[in-house]
C-alpha cells in the first residue's frame, strides 16, 4: 500500500518534503505549542493525506520546528499555497511572512528511546539525558512526550542523573557572565504566599555592594511572583545588554528571566510539570540550580520553608532536599547556604502582585506598621548573603543587614535599582471589589493553609489581575471573635470574586480553636 504523504512528495524540491508552502503569521498563540494551520483543499491534496501529517516538520534555510497541525476551511485565515504559522511557532521559526518553507512528516525523535528505557525504571547516561533535554529545548517533544518523561522521573531518578539533568539544561541555554569571583544570588523554593523577600533582599545586598543580579520567572501556579510584584514599580522585561549596564551601575538587577534565555529546556518542562502537579525534589533541584548557574551566580542561598501546607512539610524531607541541593552545587562548583525557615503560614499580610508591593515597601521604608514576619525573613536571608563577603566578620551579615534596612540605604538602592530599570507610575490600588471571610466561633487562630490561600487569591484573579489577592487580617496566634472578618478578598471583577468567595465558603483556609 503506497503512503499517502510518500505519494506526494514533489521529485524536484531537494529537501525530501512536500512543494514549498508561504509562511503566513496567524495570531493564535498555544503556548507553549507550536501549531501550524493548512487549508483543507485548494493545495492539490486532500484532507485524508493532510491527515497524516497531524506532527509536521517546517523547514528553510537552516530554520526547523516541529509543529502540531490544523486544517482551515476559511481562505480568509489561510489561502492555497500558504503555511499558517501560530505565535509560537512563527516567534521560534524565525523567519519573515512570505518566506518560503517545506513540510514534511515529522519522525520522532531518536532520544524518546531513552524515555522509553526511563519509563521502564532504568538509570540514565549523562549523555542520553542530554539528549533529551537536547530535543526537548529545539520543540521537538509533544507536551505528551514530555509528561511521559517527566512522570518516568518521578518515579525515580538518582542523584547522578539530577546532576545531568542540571548541567543538560544549563547547555541548552545562554549563560551570563559577570566581571566579579563574588555573585550571589538568594532563592526560596516556593509554596508560602506572600513570601516576597527577594525584593528586599536585593537592594540590602546592593547597598552593601555585593553583585546580585536577581532574575525571577512569573507566577505559574502562584498567586504572584517576584517578577509580577515588582514590575508594578519598574520594567522588569530587559535585555542582556540592560541588564548588564543596570548590574555594573547599581551591582543588582530585579528582572524577569524569561527574556535572557535563561535554561529554556527547564521553561518548557514547568509548562507541562505544573499542569501535572509533578514538584518532586529532584525536578525541582535541577530547575533552580540549572537557572542560577546560568544566570551566572557564584554563592547562593536557598531558602526551604518547612511547614504543613508547604511544599516541603517535614524537617526529613528538609534535610534530604538540603543534602540534594549541595550535592548539586558542589558538583556546579557554587558555593551554597540552604536555610530551613517556618513555612506554617503566609507571609506578610498581602496575597496577590499590589498588596505585596505595599508590604515590601513598607518594609523597605521602615514603616512603624511593615509586616514584622517578612522584616524578619528578609533580614535573615540578607544576612546568610551577606556573610559571603569575606570583608565580614563571620555571622556579622545579619547585624550589616539590619544596619542597611534601618538606616534608609536599602531604601535607597531600590529606588535607585527602579529608576534604572525604568520606573512605573500610577496609584496602586487593591481591587474595588472586596469581600470579607469571617471566623465562625470565637477562638485562636491556630493554622492557615497555604495552599488554600494561594488558590482563593488565584480565583480572585491574581496574578494577571494585579489588584486581586487577599488582605491577611489576623495571622496564627491571634484572639478572634465569631463574626470577625479572617480577611479580605479582592478583586476586580464579578466572577473574580464570586469564585474566590465560593472557594473560601467551602473552606476559609482558616483553623480555629
Amino acid at each position: 500500500m503506497t503512503d499517502p504523504v510518500q505519494d506526494h512528495i514533489q521529485p524536484g524540491d531537494g529537501k525530501g518534503g512536500l512543494a514549498k508552502l508561504s509562511v503566513r503569521r496567524i495570531p493564535i498563540d498555544m503556548h507553549p505549542d507550536n501549531t501550524a494551520y493548512l487549508l483543507r483543499h485548494g493545495n492539490g491534496y486532500s484532507a485524508e493525506q493532510f491527515q497524516a501529517l497531524r506532527k509536521i516538520r517546517i523547514s528553510a534555510d537552516g530554520c526547523e520546528i516541529l509543529a502540531s497541525l490544523g486544517l482551515v476551511d476559511d481562505e480568509r485565515i489561510v489561502g492555497p499555497g500558504e503555511i499558517g504559522l501560530g505565535e509560537q511557532a512563527f516567534r521560534r521559526l524565525g523567519l519573515a511572512e512570505g518566506n518560503q518553507v517545506h513540510i514534511e512528516q515529522a519522525r520522532p525523535p531518536a532520544s524518546l528511546e531513552y524515555v522509553r528505557r526511563k519509563i521502564d525504571g532504568e538509570v540514565l547516561s549523562d549523555s542520553e539525558v542530554s539528549a533529551i533535554i537536547h530535543d526537548i529545548s529545539r520543540h521537538l517533544y509533544s507536551p505528551m512526550e514530555i509528561g511521559a518523561f517527566l512522570v518516568a522521573c518521578a518515579g525515580f531518578m538518582s542523584t547522578q542523573e539530577t546532576l545531568s539533568l542540571t548541567e543538560a539544561m544549563i547547555d541548552v541555554g545562554n549563560r551570563l557572565h559577570w566581571n566579579s569571583p563574588l555573585v550571589v544570588d538568594k532563592h526560596c523554593i516556593g509554596g508560602i504566599p506572600g513570601n516576597r523577600t527577594s525584593m528586599i533582599v536585593v537592594p540590602i545586598v546592593a547597598a552593601h555592594g555585593l553583585i546580585c543580579p536577581k532574575t525571577s520567572s512569573r507566577a505559574i501556579t502562584s498567586p504572584s511572583g517576584t517578577a509580577d510584584t515588582m514590575e508594578l514599580l519598574a520594567d522588569v522585561d530587559l535585555s542582556e545588554e540592560q541588564m548588564s549596564n543596570i548590574v555594573g551601575k547599581e551591582k543588582a538587577v530585579l528582572a524577569w528571566g524569561g527574556r535572557v534565555n535563561l535554561s529554556p529546556a527547564d521553561d518548557i518542562l514547568i509548562s507541562v510539570e505544573r499542569p501535572l502537579r509533578l514538584d518532586r525534589f529532584e525536578q525541582m533541584v535541577a530547575s533552580i540550580m540549572s537557572k542560577k548557574a546560568s544566570a551566572g551566580s557564584t554563592h547562593l542561598v536557598i531558602d526551604i520553608p518547612v511547614g504543613p501546607t508547604a511544599k516541603v512539610r517535614s524537617q526529613s524531607d528538609a534535610v534530604r532536599l538540603r543534602k540534594l541541593f549541595e550535592y548539586v552545587a558542589r558538583h556546579l562548583g557554587i558555593v551554597i547556604d540552604v536555610v530551613l525557615t517556618d513555612g506554617s503560614q503566609p507571609i506578610g499580610r498581602g496575597i496577590g502582585p499590589v498588596l505585596e508591593v505595599r508590604d515590601v515597601m513598607a518594609v523597605l521604608r521602615n514603616e512603624a506598621d511593615a509586616p514584622d514576619d517578612l522584616r524578619d525573613r528578609s533580614l535573615l536571608l540578607a544576612g546568610h548573603v551577606l556573610d559571603f563577603d569575606p570583608a565580614i566578620e563571620g555571622g556579622r551579615g545579619y547585624a550589616r543587614a539590619y544596619e542597611l534596612l534601618a538606616s534608609g540605604e536599602a531604601l535607597a538602592a531600590m529606588e535607585r535599582l527602579i529608576d534604572a530599570q525604568g520606573r512605573k507610575t500610577g496609584k496602586l490600588e487593591p481591587g474595588r471589589l472586596r469581600q470579607e471571610v469571617t471566623a465562625g466561633q470565637n477562638g485562636r487562630v491556630i493554622s492557615i493553609d497555604c495552599e488554600r490561600m494561594a488558590r482563593i487569591a488565584r480565583l480572585a484573579g491574581a496574578p494577571m489581575d494585579k489588584g486581586a489577592g487577599i488582605d491577611l487580617l489576623h495571622k496564627v496566634g491571634a484572639e478572634v471573635r465569631a463574626g470577625e472578618a479572617l480577611y479580605r478578598i479582592h478583586a476586580n471583577t464579578k466572577s473574580g470574586l464570586g469564585f474566590a468567595a465560593d472557594l473560601a465558603g467551602e473552606n476559609s483556609g482558616y483553623v480555629i480553636g
